[in-house]
């Protein structure tokens, strides 16, 4: 439907009740999704409108089947957000709207609900023959949002990780499908919950995590055709974390909440602390209680992809070691806690099952600047280790790739240079966004719906819990538990504040 027509769809949607009893049901009246014909627009609440939430919003607006319809964030507007680089925001919304004098004078990034609102209303309106738009609705609570706006057929979801499962399940529960960043939760009962969720519901759901990476399918060709033999290792490091992690301590002093910042609902779930900017913003991924750290950031990147590679399932166990922390305490080292954020560095170690005729797998994960052991390969080569790669390691021999599996080469370059690619076989993944709005439509559920995403999803959050536990955990997928550690298990679970249980 054009939004030169919004009431239309409203008022066949009231109408759709009083034929009810002569036509078929939508799903969405029985608790389900409803899918959106592609002779209509989906219409989509946008929540969170941050750094990482105004990219996607510039992804997101020019996409003819989507009309963003309302925008949702607990913080009117700041300008006191991190960025990749001095202004790159600003830039950015400039170039995206045409317009060199947007944010003329404005010292610092900024976001916030007016922002995301001015930038939905500003787009929509350049096809507008008076050059203005007001179709888009603010809301600071999400779930203020859900009771209103019926019309709403999705939630796109920006928040920070801590309310990303709690967004999704609410919007699923009132028959819409959704949407979110990484992760689908930072706690691991949420993911299940998630999962459940959009299979009772019948939504449409996606996780980003690069789930278009076109060589993902050339690596498997090159596996399967026998590049390397069977692989029987898997390493993937990061150079983040960028923002601070490693605390010991949460923050002592009491500065005001900013205005125009409900903290109420940025806190969400976790129970209540006084704000302070050491949590909010970008910076909240370090805090245990709201992020996911370097893995839960980066990981679901790259273990996308590998797990599509390898066809890996669920791990059968987990160990980390991280980074520790010392301070002199009257005149003697003592070691501090590290159970409220994750650490600046770590190093974890997952060990999978065969599959079929594929041989066990062992997945190495590291950060904070930690790499791999170089392989001799490289040496031959006259090559470096990179700052950020993925190695795939099997019987026959080497397959080096980008972070996320980009410009796969077999190492030394000789051996590459020796190989006959195999044709090509594998179908190449469509965008993201088409992945889900295909599934919306009612075709298709994407490459990394909540359930397509459980497994490695559920990995990542087993080895952060294993961060945190410091022993080597045994997994038992069948009954969703540790079979070794009651202190793991806890850590599967949130403590919520009363009303936001899930």
């Amino acid at each position: 439907m054009s939004d030169t027509h919004p009431i239309d769809r409203r008022e066949f949607l009231k109408a759709g009740a009083a034929v009810a009893a002569i036509s078929a049901v939508p799903a969405h009246v029985l608790g389900g999704a409803r899918h959106v014909p592609p002779s209509e627009r989906i219409n989509i609440a946008y929540i969170g409108t941050g750094t990482q939430g105004l990219r996607n919003l510039m992804d997101a607006l020019p996409r003819k089947e989507l009309l963003i319809t309302a925008v949702c964030d607990p913080n009117t507007g700041s300008n006191d957000y991190p960025e990749w680089g001095r202004n790159e925001i600003r830039n950015k919304i400039r170039a995206f709207l045409g317009d060199d004098r947007y944010g003329e004078g404005v010292q610092g990034c900024r976001c916030g609900r007016n922002v995301g609102i001015e930038v939905v209303e500003r787009y929509y309106g350049k096809n507008k023959p008076d050059g203005q738009y007001r179709g888009c609705k603010p809301y600071v609570d999400f779930r203020e949002l859900l009771a209103n706006e019926s019309d709403v057929d999705a939630l796109y979801i920006m928040t920070p990780e801590h309310l990303h499962t709690t967004v999704a399940v609410a919007a699923m529960n009132k028959g819409k499908h959704a949407i979110t960043h990484k992760p689908i939760s930072n706690v691991h009962h949420e993911i299940v919950v998630a999962r459940d969720t959009a299979e009772k519901t019948g939504a449409a759901t996606h996780l980003f995590c690069a789930a278009s990476n076109s060589t993902t399918p050339t690596i498997t060709e090159w596996i399967e055709d026998g590049a390397i033999g069977p692989v029987r290792e898997a390493h993937n490091w990061s150079s983040r974390p960028f923002w601070p992690q490693g605390m010991t301590a949460l923050p002592s002093d009491r500065p005001p909440v900013p205005d125009g910042l409900v903290w109420d609902l940025w806190l969400g779930p976790v129970p209540h602390r006084p704000y302070h900017p050491a949590y909010t913003h970008a910076v909240f991924r370090g805090w245990c209680d709201f992020g996911s750290g370097a893995l839960g950031d980066m990981g679901h990147y790259s273990f996308f992809q590998i797990f599509k590679i390898l066809g890996l399932g669920q791990p059968r166990t987990v160990e980390a070691s991280r980074s520790c922390y010392w301070a002199i305490e009257n005149l003697t080292w003592s070691k501090q806690p590290t159970d409220i954020a994750w650490p600046q560095a770590s190093a974890i170690h997952w060990e999978f099952p065969a599959r079929g005729d594929r041989p066990e797998v062992s997945l190495f994960w590291y950060d904070g600047g930690l790499r791999p052991p170089k392989p001799t390969e490289l040496d031959a080569d006259g090559a470096d280790m990179p700052d950020e790669g993925m190695l795939f390691v099997g019987d026959k021999g080497k397959l080096l790739a980008g972070f996320t599996g980009g410009d796969p080469h077999l190492i030394p370059a000789s051996r590459m240079a020796a190989y006959k690619k195999p044709p090509q076989r594998l179908p190449r993944p469509e965008d993201e966004l088409t992945q889900w709005i295909r599934a919306i439509r009612g075709g298709e559920p994407s490459s990394a719906s909540f359930q397509n995403a459980y497994d490695f999803s559920t990995t990542i959050a087993l080895g952060n819990i294993a961060l945190r536990v410091g022993k080597k955990l045994v997994w038992d997928a069948d009954n969703t538990q540790f079979t070794n550690s009651d202190a793991a298990n806890k850590l599967r679970h949130r403590t919520y504040r009363q009303g936001w249980e899930l």
